[in-house]
């Protein structure tokens, strides 16, 4: 059977990086808080049993902006805060410290701020005060008293992976200039599905894991499924199954009936891609359009790379399909899946975005592959950053649309741990993209894949990660991105 892998080929570049920078150095530079009506409120995004995902939402209830925030809370000796984002989290025992990032410090008139952490083991927080009051808005509860005269910070559960032979990367201060934003949020533009991790639906066909059971693992509704390719001029999963006769349409049914969606990705490095193997866009639309209507989809994904993705002829008669299966189907969204380096898509992925606008398709996404540079050695997470940033300023420069709205076109796709390249795209990387991709407010976040976060092990690149993690560790740092 085959089985897909989201890469594409390394392209060289002589560009050098005008900047490193990151989320890292950003965070811990705090601004310091200031008396305000700022009140807390906690919630619980999922509970897996032995651990789960919650977040804090602080709220300015006066009528001035609030300058700095300093939120501690107590926890139950069998909680343990094991990652977290859009804060730094300091501290062990029974009291935890939240500060504000140096990006989300300054809390409007009637505006919030959020941010969120992961717990290993059970038990909710047993005291909460925000900048020295009760974060209810009543008289402060002390938080348990520590044994821990200085605070330690608890930036992940497991040791942090070890990046290649060079010396850890200085995260420098860039990100204090990607999120200058106010507090509140905005609504996203782009899909309804935020977060979707792509999975290998190969490695699914095998019977050893659901759907269902990858989204409780890791905290997620949603997922991008890979991939549709061809078998002739006819819509194939990796050459295996006809989706006319709706393989995988329970596990898709079970996902929406606890909440989430799914796209199909048509596409990826191997195999041929139908526009490649149609000639007609009759054809072509019929055959996307067969799919769509066998999994009743929303959302079709376009992972183009390879050969396809400096393939003229194919790209016209992909973009001139799709702009037809939208007018047939109104209201489906289409994303297009391209590889990147820190300087953004390559000009084949330029046109292929080009291409799609010409034809008249309303493309939702523009989700980069950001892996796979042929950079080992280098910061992985910074690198992935720099693609968001560059890859907005080629929407913008295609669309003319405002800095916002570009982003919101702007999905990020990274290659969880030790990518085809060598390079290492660790957990502590995984929080700083998501903590850009929230300032930002990106349209979409994935990664490459599912089954690789879920073993945790070391092996092949097809089915492991070969970092230290636990499991399903980097499908719950992305479960932070709240668009």
């Amino acid at each position: 059977m085959q089985r897909s892998r989201l890469r594409f080929a390394i392209y060289s570049s002589a560009a050098v990086l005008a900047v490193g920078g990151g989320i890292g150095a950003a965070v811990a530079a705090t601004t310091a808080p200031t008396p305000g009506s700022l009140t807390a409120s906690f919630t619980k995004d999922s509970d897996w049993g032995t651990g789960y995902q919650a977040e804090y939402t602080i709220r300015n209830g006066g009528g001035s902006a609030v300058e700095g925030w300093k939120l501690v809370f107590g926890l139950p000796a069998s909680a343990k805060v094991t990652s977290f984002w859009d804060t730094t989290i300091t501290g062990s025992g029974a009291s935890r410290t939240a500060t504000n990032a140096s990006w989300n410090g300054t809390v409007p008139a009637g505006a919030t701020v959020s941010f969120g952490f992961i717990v290993t083991g059970s038990g909710d927080p047993t005291s909460c005060t925000i900048n020295g009051a009760s974060c209810s808005g009543g008289a402060a509860t002390p938080p348990p008293a520590t044994a821990t005269a200085t605070p330690t910070k608890t930036a992940t559960a497991t040791p942090t992976p070890t990046k290649t032979a060079t010396a850890t990367p200085t995260r420098t201060a860039t990100a204090t200039a990607t999120a200058t934003a106010t507090a509140t949020a905005t609504t996203p533009a782009g899909s309804g599905v935020l977060v979707a991790p792509y999975v290998d639906m190969g490695l699914l066909s095998n019977g050893a894991t659901t759907l269902s059971s990858l989204a409780s693992g890791g905290g997620v509704k949603s997922f991008s499924l890979a991939f549709v390719t061809s078998a002739g001029c006819k819509a194939s999963w990796f050459a295996a199954f006809d989706p006319r006769q709706k393989q995988f349409a329970d596990q898709i049914a079970a996902i929406r009936s606890a909440g989430g969606d799914v796209k199909v990705s048509f596409g990826g490095a191997t195999g041929v891609e139908l526009a490649q193997a149609c000639t007609s866009v009759s054809a072509l639309q019929a055959e996307y359009q067969a799919v769509v209507d066998a999994y009743r989809l929303k959302y079709i994904d376009l992972d183009i790379e390879g050969a396809a993705v400096a393939d003229t002829a194919s790209v016209a008669r992909r973009s001139t399909a799709l702009a037809a299966l939208q007018k047939a189907n109104p209201g489906l969204k289409i994303s297009l899946t391209l590889p990147v380096l820190p300087e953004g898509l390559t000009a084949d992925g330029l046109n292929v975005v080009k291409s799609a606008k010409n034809a008249g398709v309303d493309v939702d996404l523009v989700n980069i592959m950001a892996m796979d540079y042929g950079r080992a050695g280098q910061d992985y997470g910074n690198l992935a950053i720099q693609a968001v940033d560059s890859t907005k300023a080629q929407i913008k420069s295609i669309y003319g649309n405002s800095d916002a709205a570009a982003y919101r076109m702007v999905g990020v796709t990274p290659m969880i741990g030790v990518n085809d390249d060598n390079g290492v795209f660790t957990q502590a990387d995984a929080r700083d993209l998501v903590a850009h991709a929230n300032a930002k407010h990106l349209g979409f976040v994935s990664l490459w894949e599912a089954h690789r976060d879920k073993n945790a092990c070391s092996g092949a690149l097809f089915q492991c990660t070969n970092v230290n993690q636990a499991s399903f560790e980097f499908t719950r740092i992305l479960a932070g991105f709240k668009g």
